[in-house]
């Protein structure tokens, strides 16, 4: 925003810019495989990255020079854009053959650095390097695992929740609650209107960078959820439902996808729409209410949010919490946050970005499917469900392969690895909601198409383009994702799934390839690799294959699913079988043909590593079976 008011939309840098050079803007979320090239670049050349990132390139696309911010003149120890743009012309014009061989060797080196680390087996004992690394990086104070910036990244919990489960670690589970209840009180959480904002600027989670992401609220959803099913407090259920609320009445096109983002910005000040003054609260609640909420959510009468202009206090208070609030207190701020919110809504709000991306939309349909199942809440069911009709629909072409974006009726762009490998998530915990055959089929042509336009056949792992996509200077194959996990770190748990699901060998043949691809990569670091820990832990296993075979919808049917959906069960995938959809499901799985109800009522055929215990009608029987 910075580069955009004081260079792009100069009439002086902009005249000079387009006078020697041909600009080009790329959103990065519809294109992140040109942003996965050009950062590195970045990185390389300059020792870091970062947004906005700007990059010099041949007519080859070939970089030859690279950097992020450039303030407008020149100032002490960063060079202004207006000289870089009269030196970099004055090089390529003078001396452009010493520019075309710098350029030439800088693509040629991306090469080795975007494709893949292979290595040799990976051994459970990862699970505890990880652990030992996320416990040296744990703020024990606030929470998270680093200092300011202070991103949410979910999936630290995910594995964490896993580590616990599996070893009974104590300070793991303590890790995730001390985050995610801090994440809550804090700034970073829209206390007046839910979700979750992109990070902190402060360690203590409390002044954000106001834009919401939808792979934030998906991500946080799931986190939330799965620590509810893991420790049964409910503060984690109810975050969960803030989250998914923002999300139904904010974020969801009325045809069922999912809305991208909101912006920081309104009114051209980051977080004008989300902070206020004690004057304004009491205003709108009145002197006594007024007080009361502004105490309970930290307000001073000289703020607690600079004036970005200024770096001046103006007044202005984020609201957040220091503690979580008793059920009385609670119970007198619920009206209070109603009445600002609906006050919050005659302010101008921040813009919306209602592009519908497949990738964060498969994220959704997961947060959406596994709160359904978590809550057995049949709102959750439907929403996911139908935004994966959207995507099925409005983002799948003829020959069944996903585009990229849809807006204002229009859906363009190639797919990327992420997706396909998002969908297929989403596809395969909606099945294990709704059980509806279809979205399990749909996740295998989906894999199906992964496995022939993505797979390297000869190195193993997936490129993140398909082989006719549009051809960059290196086709990149990455396993780090940031904030949002990548393709092949997902992929890993996906394939793991489809193999319990299937006992089809091809899919264990492929996640020990997908893994063999990037082990050096995650041996080396693996606290980097959160979603690669989670996929390893349903490889190792235990885990089990589960086959319900009943009439659909009947009371003993819905028992039985609901003690297996509601607790924490990572390890596990469930198939539903029906006598008319017997014969589907069979094409999918062959070892289901013969797993049929005994005597009319719903029957559990409970699997390890499809060593099967005797089928039972019993529910206390199944779980016995399922925990053992």
């Amino acid at each position: 925003h910075v580069m955009d008011h004081e260079s792009f939309e100069d009439e002086e840098v902009a005249k000079l810019i387009n006078e020697k050079y041909i600009p080009i803007k790329v959103d990065r979320e519809e294109r992140p495989d040109i942003d996965e090239v050009y950062m590195t670049v970045t990185q390389a050349l300059t020792g870091s990255g970062g947004w906005p990132m700007t990059v010099m390139l041949t007519p080859d696309k070939d970089p030859f020079f690279a950097g992020t911010y450039f303030p407008k003149e020149s100032m002490v120890g960063r060079p202004g854009i207006k000289m870089i743009l009269n030196q970099l012309h004055d090089a390529w014009t003078n001396k452009r053959d010493e520019v075309n061989e710098t350029s030439a060797a800088i693509s040629e080196q991306l090469g080795s650095i975007l494709g893949g680390s292979p290595g040799g087996e990976i051994a459970p004992e990862i699970f505890d390097t990880a652990f030992e690394q996320f416990s040296g990086r744990y703020d024990s104070k606030h929470g998270g695992f680093s200092n300011a910036p202070k991103f949410p990244v979910p999936p630290n919990l995910m594995f964490l929740l896993r580590y616990h489960e599996r070893t009974g670690n104590e300070k793991a589970l303590e890790m995730v609650e001390k985050t995610l209840t801090e994440m809550r009180l804090g700034g970073v959480y829209d206390q007046v209107g839910f979700g979750i904002h992109r990070y902190s600027t402060t360690p203590e989670w409390l002044v954000p960078h106001f834009e919401k992401m939808l792979y934030d609220q998906a991500l946080g959803t799931i986190a939330n959820i799965e620590t509810y099913q893991l420790t049964g407090k409910e503060k984690y259920a109810d975050t969960s439902r803030e989250i998914l609320s923002y999300v139904l009445r904010d974020m969801t096109d009325k045809d069922g996808g999912f809305y991208s983002a909101e912006d920081a910005d309104s009114e051209g000040e980051e977080g004008k729409f989300y902070v206020w003054t004690i004057k304004e609260i009491k205003e709108v609640l009145g002197e006594e209410d007024g007080q009361f909420f502004a105490d309970a959510f930290q307000f001073t009468e000289e703020g607690n949010f600079l004036e970005e202009a200024t770096q001046v206090r103006t007044g202005a208070n984020i609201p957040h919490l220091k503690e979580a609030l008793s059920a009385a207190d609670k119970e007198r701020i619920e009206p209070l946050r109603v009445k600002l919110f609906e006050h919050r809504k005659s302010r101008i709000h921040p813009q919306k970005d209602d592009k519908i991306l497949t990738d964060w939309n498969g994220l959704m349909i997961s947060a959406f499917a596994k709160a359904a199942q978590a809550l057995q809440d049949d709102e959750y069911a439907t929403a996911a469900k139908r935004a994966a009709d959207f995507v099925l629909d409005k983002l799948t072409n003829e020959d069944g392969r996903l585009l990229k974006r849809y807006r204002n009726g229009e859906a363009g762009l190639t797919a990327h690895l992420e997706d396909y490998v998002f969908m297929i998530r989403g596809l395969l915990d909606l099945y294990e909601t709704k059980f509806e055959i279809q979205y399990l089929q749909k996740a295998l042509e989906l894999q199906a198409v992964a496995d022939e336009f993505f797979w390297d056949e000869e190195n193993g792992g997936y490129f993140m383009t398909a082989d006719d996509a549009e051809k960059l200077i290196v086709r990149t194959k990455k396993l780090y994702g940031g904030a949002i996990p990548g393709g092949n770190a997902m992929a890993v748990e996906n394939l793991t799934r489809l193999y319990r699901m299937t006992a089809k060998p091809e899919f264990a043949k492929r996640t020990d390839d997908l893994i063999q691809a990037f082990s050096a990569e995650v041996e080396q670091q693996p606290m980097v690799y959160p979603m690669v820990l989670c996929g390893l832990d349903f490889y190792f296993g235990p885990s089990n294959e589960i086959v319900i075979s009943g009439t659909k919808g009947s009371d003993d049917v819905k028992k039985m699913l609901t003690a297996l959906q509601e607790p924490f069960l990572p390890r596990q995938v469930i198939l539903f079988r029906s006598e008319e959809e017997s014969e589907a499901l069979a094409k999918i799985a062959a070892y289901t043909e013969t797993q049929a109800a005994i005597q009319g009522k719903a029957t559990a055929y409970v699997c390890r590593s499809f060593a099967c215990k005797l089928p039972t009608n019993d529910v206390g029987k199944m779980m016995e079976s399922v925990r053992e």
